[in-house]
């Protein structure tokens, strides 16, 4: 559970920090466009007045004092009409059609749109007027701050994406070494418990307590066999689902309380044949059903129902527990997340790892209700006729 929260946490640290940035840097944008916007009215203020001073005046200094200014402005695009809007001259418009009037009535509706027309007095009534866009540089620099956050964002999946490997790579190194070990360390005590029993069998009169014993040895072996096969791709045959299911229960069935009820029920037509590892898939069904006994608290109904669709076996596991509320739907399988006191958190990781990993098959909640139980599906490939 710890970890499991720890891993929300670092997730939403991360993307809280990625939103400051990208908002702080929006922002920040956005107060250099409002001031290089403020800017560039102040300087066609300065064009709109050289040019009417050019119409206006006699004298060649002033004249030729304003023929620079308006030289000086290469960047922001200019039209200039006369009082009919009909276009005397342009600036940093590209030309490409010309005498079109429609093309630059077009622009002049675009430039009035985004700014007010310049007003310029003139003698005898007369006035021009100045209709003027934002330069290239204010218009990238108002798209800037969405490429930039678009930036962040895809640096931050691929830095999730390679923290994530990395994680699940590490997961399975400590998943396997983990498992191997186990298996190892059953070998001893369980190559003397086998050296004992022999012992035992050349005294008739412990035959009971032998019987009882090797069924012990015999459990204490597969679950080594089953801890050995984890990390390396397992042998899949093809089974009987049905069988296989009924198998599990069965072994299960001798081994909870009076007070759960195991029931097993067949919707299918026909045997469904599936690739399996018996003992894996029997670890997978045990698994389930503890699982099961825990969130029921020792009493009540779990129900095993096979159906199947065209291409896969569907296994329905439903308890009469006490529910999951949604946000735990995939929680549950992370490692590490248990709602026990004493849990683990690996029993339905390991579940879904068997499931997924080994049988190319997917495991999920189908349903959960709080305070009326959970339906676990488990979909399996069916073997191709």
């Amino acid at each position: 559970m710890n970890a499991y929260r720890n891993k929300i946490f670092w997730k939403t640290f991360i993307l809280v920090c990625a939103t400051l940035i990208g908002g702080i840097s929006l922002y920040y944008t956005n107060v250099l466009a409002r001031s290089m916007a403020d800017e560039e009215q102040k300087r066609m203020q300065i064009w709109a007045e050289a040019t009417r001073q050019i119409i206006i005046s006699n004298n060649e200094n002033e004249i030729t004092f304003c023929l620079e200014i308006i030289r000086n402005n290469t960047t922001i695009p200019v039209i200039l009409t006369d009082d009919e809007n009909n276009v005397i001259s342009t600036m940093n418009v590209p030309d490409l059609i010309d005498n079109d009037t429609a093309y630059y009535r077009e622009r002049l509706a675009e430039m009035a749109a985004n700014h007010d027309p310049i007003v310029i007095n003139l003698p005898m009534n007369h006035k021009n007027y100045i209709y003027y866009d934002d330069s290239t540089v204010l218009k990238q620099l108002a798209h800037f701050p969405f490429i930039q956050m678009s930036i962040i964002a895809i640096f931050l999946m691929v830095a999730y994406l390679a923290f994530s490997s990395s994680r699940r790579a590490e997961q399975n190194k400590v998943w396997i070494g983990m498992s191997k070990e186990t298996a190892h360390q059953l070998g001893t005590p369980i190559s003397s418990l086998m050296a004992w029993i022999e012992i035992l069998k050349q005294d008739e009169s412990n035959a009971s307590y032998v019987a009882e014993m090797q069924k012990d040895v015999d459990r204490l072996q597969m679950i080594a066999d089953r801890f050995s096969k984890i990390g390396s791709l397992p042998t899949l045959q093809p089974c009987n689902l049905s069988e296989a299911i009924n198998t599990a229960v069965g072994y299960m069935r001798t081994r909870v309380s009076d007070n759960i009820t195991l029931d097993v029920k067949d919707n299918t037509e026909h045997d469904v044949m599936v690739k399996l590892n018996t003992s894996l898939f029997n670890w997978v069904i045990e698994n389930m059903i503890k699982n099961a006994i825990d969130a029921m608290e020792g009493k009540g109904c779990i129900t095993i129902k096979l159906n199947e669709t065209l291409k896969f076996a569907e296994i329905l596991i439903t308890d009469t527990g006490k529910g999951l509320a949604k946000n735990q739907f995939k929680a549950i399988f992370a490692p590490g997340y248990t709602t026990k006191e004493r849990g683990w958190g690996l029993g339905l990781s390991l579940v879904q790892r068997i499931v997924k990993n080994y049988h190319r098959g997917k495991i999920m909640v189908q349903s959960s209700e709080i305070g009326v139980g959970t339906t676990f599906k488990i979909l399996l490939p069916k073997v191709s006729n």
